[in-house]
């Protein structure tokens, strides 16, 4: 059908989230009584989540007990729901909506057993625990979030098939029509005591990224441009077809900055730039970059007014209220105020409804998490690992390096050395003395990340270890060192600082970022800038993600298609028992002029 007003409407009228209030017949006026009758006014509040990462219950698949955090945050659609519960009560059900931000089917073992242990694509399957929950918590709609795709588009497909509510994502297109893959927006009509409804458009948009690093899975299928173009080109028409209200629901951060360099011509994260560069747009819910903003205001540099973004923090920790206030005048509905808060769901209990709902498969996964795989000879933590060389790390990477050179082996690259990298993604993983089980190796490696090989020169090398250093808070010579303030400098994750195995270096923290790597060694020796060697990369990275340099550009000598994740139990099933004396060395250590920080 042609979108045009008409449709709109009538769209609007079958989507709508309220049912007609009635409304008292007004009394005459009298025959001389010239008093201005009052303006009519209307309210309503959106309600808001985003990266809800597979988190029903407030519970901690990769430690298999209760979640909890330093700061006491609690996660998950229960919790959420008790949330959404009590607004709706106090604003009245007709008067709310409830939309998502993204990133809703990957994060947690609950999300993986049903994508690949028990998929919900197979013939007869289950229902996704993510859409059984946000079903009967009654969401209007969601956007796409860049690790829908993480699984395939099959498993998204049968994910928004399985949902009662639309998927949007106004930017993510038909490679080759370049029509909208999912609907672009969603229409919801809110029935007033005054005459005419209020119209609300929602308006999908997605994050360009997911060409980088879901490439495998949608180059030639899908593509993704930008969100400023496409919200320019959404915008108007709504408002044309009889919007009263456009929201967007942006799965892309309010920074303007790319962790993916300038390998693609749009921005990362665009929500920013998009309240500042389309008109029309009354409230922004962002998501994607894990941060918590109850109430963020950017002027319109066309109209000049005010846009609000909120973003709540991830895993069902909050959820956004956006509190509209609308006027009558003109034979129109004009949104006179709106205001953005958040709340905190440690403050609530979990809806016994939603833990009911999903007992079942929850008690499926904590059985899954906890079959043993083998056995470890000592304990190995993450807790140092953001600053000193620890064996949980060497061994991904021993599993990596060992995995490509089989891979390698008897071919044109074969005789290459590999060396590997890899990331602390959790600063809470353990690997204990004795029994492994699933659970410790997830919480080892949380990403769905696949293994490449790349081909890299010992200058390539080099810098890419001078761009991982940046990490590091420059400390002077002689200070206090504090580690709770030594990392993450300019605000770079643990996921992007990255610790090569196979070389030898040591990182001089007393330097500016750029000149820190030094002592750099292969086998005993200074290594050779011409020297070729085979890096043991995750795909993330080798798609560009965190924007290190070469390797995106790097020759690609073989790819897997099976998680790192999977790969990790797979080689500890095949050891048996797993000895860090075996495999760990002090490769790489922090300096200042010259002297070992620890």
């Amino acid at each position: 059908m042609p979108l045009n007003r008409r449709t709109f409407l009538e769209s609007s009228a079958a989507i709508g989230a309220g049912a007609a209030l009635t409304a008292g017949a007004a009394s005459p006026a009298a025959a001389h009584d010239h008093r201005p009758r009052p303006a009519k006014r209307y309210s309503f509040t959106v309600m808001g989540t985003t990266d809800l990462h597979g988190n029903v219950l407030n519970w901690d698949y990769f430690t298999d007990k209760e979640f909890d955090d330093k700061a006491h945050n609690d996660v998950g659609l229960a919790k959420i729901s008790t949330l959404v519960n009590r607004v709706r009560a106090e604003k009245g059900r007709r008067n709310t909506l409830l939309i998502d931000a993204g990133d809703t089917i990957q994060g947690t073992q609950l999300s993986y057993y049903y994508a690949k242990i028990d998929p919900i694509t197979r013939k007869g399957g289950p229902v996704h625990p993510m859409a059984q929950a946000m079903n009967a918590i009654g969401y209007d709609a969601a956007a796409l979030g860049n690790h829908e795709f993480n699984y395939g588009i099959p498993v998204l497909r049968k994910f928004e098939e399985q949902c009662d509510f639309p998927l949007l994502g106004a930017n993510a297109l038909d490679a080759k029509t370049l029509c909208p893959a999912f609907p672009p927006y969603s229409v919801h009509r809110l029935r007033t005591p005054h005459g005419r409804d209020v119209r609300v458009a929602v308006l999908g948009l997605t994050n360009p990224g997911i060409a980088i690093w879901d490439k495998a899975n949608v180059s030639g299928r899908m593509v993704f441009p930008g969100l400023e173009e496409q919200a320019a080109k959404w915008v108007p028409r709504l408002r044309s077809m009889g919007a009263d209200v456009v929201i967007v629901s942006a799965h892309s951060g309010s920074s303007g900055t790319s962790s993916y360099g300038d390998q693609l011509p749009h921005v990362e994260n665009a929500a920013g730039l998009v309240a500042e560069q389309v008109p029309g747009i009354d409230a922004i819910l962002v998501g994607h970059a894990h941060t918590e903003i109850p109430e963020y205001r950017i002027a319109n540099k066309v109209t000049g007014e005010k846009v609000v973004l909120s973003e709540p923090l991830k895993w069902g920790q909050r959820l956004t209220l956006f509190d509209f206030d609308l006027v009558w005048a003109k034979g129109r509905w004009t949104v006179e105020k709106v205001a953005a808060q958040v709340l905190n769901s440690n403050t609530v209990e979990e809806d016994p409804r939603i833990t009911g709902l999903l007992a079942d498969e929850h008690k499926k996964v904590v059985e899954y998490v906890n079959t043993v795989i083998g056995t470890s000879t000592a304990v190995m933590t993450t807790a140092d690992a953001p600053w000193k060389d620890e064996p949980i790390i060497d061994l991904i990477n021993v599993v990596q390096a060992e995995t490509v050179k089989a891979a390698l082996a008897g071919g044109a690259y074969a005789d290459l050395p590999v060396l590997s990298q890899a990331s602390c993604f959790s600063r809470t993983a353990r690997i204990p003395a004795g029994a492994i089980t699933i659970k410790d190796a997830a919480g080892l490696y949380p990403f769905e990340n696949t293994l490449e090989a790349r081909l890299m020169t010992g200058a390539q090398l080099k810098e890419y270890l001078e761009y991982s250093a940046r990490y590091y808070v420059q400390t002077p010579a002689g200070a206090p060192v504090d580690t709770a303030k030594l990392t993450n400098a300019d605000n770079t994750p643990d996921y992007n600082y990255d610790a090569v195995s196979g070389l030898t270096y040591d990182i001089d923290i007393a330097r500016p970022a750029g000149q820190r790597i030094t002592g750099l060694s292969f086998r005993g020796a200074p290594l050779d800038p011409a020297a070729r060697f085979v890096l043991a990369v995750n795909n993330y990275r080798a798609a560009g993600g965190g924007a290190f340099p070469h390797v995106a550009g790097a020759e690609q000598l073989w790819a897997n298609s099976d998680e790192i994740r999977n790969t990790i139990i797979q080689w500890v099933r095949a050891k048996g028992t797993v000895d860090p004396g075996q495999f760990a060395s002090v490769d790489w250590k922090l300096t200042r002029d010259g002297v070992p920080v620890f």
